[in-house]
């Protein structure tokens, strides 16, 4: 059994539920390290050390999921983080900053190892041809869990305090690992081996966007020899992630100058927008036909219409063009993840999960020197001055990946897959069954 079933639509909802928590946690663990610490340098240095943690995680998830089922890897995941939530929340009373700082840790490390996880798998679950839309529900589901998780906050937190947000985190990882438990589904390539043994160096070059063409120039300390472009891609992720820190931070600012009675409201409509347009970027993406949809020039073009958009939201417009700019850069969002992630995805099983360990690392590093640089400058400049600047390089990377795709002077396409179907001609048909849901 294989695509997008009612199985893989269960393990989505389930990892709704823990995304949910995760943003519900974001706050609330944010909150309690000022509680605790007394001072922003305290909850700083927390989420630097929860960055710091993902940041090294990645490598190491590449490696561990090379080697391990990657369903165990995100059921382990899954219970270390709900261990140490429900640790914190029974223990919220007398919290210590050892505890927060490994609670810190624990949830830095554990979602780097599911996330590396789940990406890799898709392709073994709902088979090639779907995982362009699988990613697509996936990348709905999370700002539906994003914009509930902020929303639902401060109620949770005013009706029970920080025990019972901590436990409902808690309890959101204990049903993704239950679900993982239940369902059991095959998260590793049945073919991959086979492929690797009949052509060695299919799942090194193989995931160039032309072929045995692509010349290959980044080898990684694990030894994996890369393509150049899809090194350009995953440092363009890199250099993104950095570009969004700036808006994450400076948008409780305009929030305060704008609605200063109301800034939980403005926030509230601004993310709900930014949802919205995620979801019709699912939308659209499910409905295209081709290689060329997924390829290294359609992520470009959506970073620099991201850039653009996110800029253009804190420009001061009236509160309905407010809403179509985040709509936009909702849309973009959602445009660049589920076309980068398709993209990873179409490399041959051994090799995705290092790339995706890479990607994270890019992608946690990016949005930890973009927190710390962003806050900085917006103790000095305007933040549209800041959001401008920082979307800015994001657009200069972009131009230069489109740069070097017009240089080569052909189209930039995704590749065959690793089972040697093309990777996504349309959604509806599959070509090969790959076990149901989730990795």
């Amino acid at each position: 059994m294989g695509g997008v079933d009612a199985r893989f639509r269960l393990l989505v909802s389930a990892t709704g539920v823990s995304a949910y928590g995760n943003y519900l946690n974001l706050i609330a663990l944010s909150l309690f390290a000022y509680e605790v610490t007394g001072t922003a340098l305290g909850v700083g240095a927390v989420m630097a050390l929860r960055l710091g943690c993902g940041f090294v995680a990645g490598p190491a998830a590449g490696a561990l999921t090379g080697r391990v089922a990657r369903r165990t890897v995100m059921i382990c995941a899954d219970l270390a983080q709900c261990t140490a939530m429900v640790t914190l929340a029974l223990f919220a009373g007398m919290a210590q900053l050892w505890l927060l700082g490994a609670v810190a840790m624990v949830l830095g490390a554990g979602n780097t190892f599911f996330h590396v996880a789940l990406r890799s798998a898709i392709p073994a679950m709902v088979g090639q041809d779907d995982r362009a839309r699988a990613n697509g529900m996936l990348v709905v589901t999370r700002s539906g869990a994003t914009v509930a998780g902020f929303a639902s906050a401060a109620p949770i937190i005013a009706l029970g305090g920080y025990p019972l947000a901590f436990a409902c985190n808690g309890a959101s990882f204990a049903v993704s690992a239950a679900v993982l438990l239940v369902l059991r589904p095959r998260t590793e390539d049945e073919t991959s081996e086979a492929t690797g043994a009949a052509n060695p160096g299919a799942s090194e070059a193989g995931a160039g966007p032309s072929g045995g063409a692509t010349a290959r120039t980044g080898r990684l300390w694990w030894g994996a020899t890369l393509p150049a472009l899809l090194l350009g891609m995953i440092a363009l992720r890199g250099v993104d992630a950095l570009a969004s820190a700036s808006h994450n931070v400076a948008l409780p600012l305009v929030a305060h100058a704008t609605e200063p009675d109301r800034p939980a409201l403005f926030m509230t409509r601004f993310w709900v927008a930014w949802a919205v347009g995620t979801v019709l970027a699912h939308l659209v993406l499910r409905r295209r036909r081709g290689a060329s949809a997924w390829g290294e020039r359609a992520f470009a073009l959506g970073v620099c219409a991201m850039a653009l958009a996110f800029t253009a939201a804190f420009l001061g417009l009236p509160w309905f063009a407010l809403m179509a700019a985040a709509a936009a850069a909702g849309f973009a969002d959602g445009w660049t993840e589920i076309v980068y992630t398709s993209r990873l995805q179409a490399a041959p099983d051994r090799q995705r999960s290092r790339l995706f360990g890479l990607s994270a690392t890019a992608e946690q590093s990016g949005f930890a020197l973009g927190t710390v640089a962003a806050a900085f400058a917006l103790e000095a400049l305007p933040a549209l001055t800041v959001v401008a600047a920082f979307h800015g390089v994001a657009v200069c990377g972009a131009l230069a990946l489109l740069l070097v795709l017009a240089a080569r002077g052909r189209p930039a396409r995704a590749p065959k897959s690793a089972s040697g179907d093309e990777g996504v001609d349309s959604h509806g048909t599959r070509t090969r069954a790959g076990a149901v849901p989730r990795s």
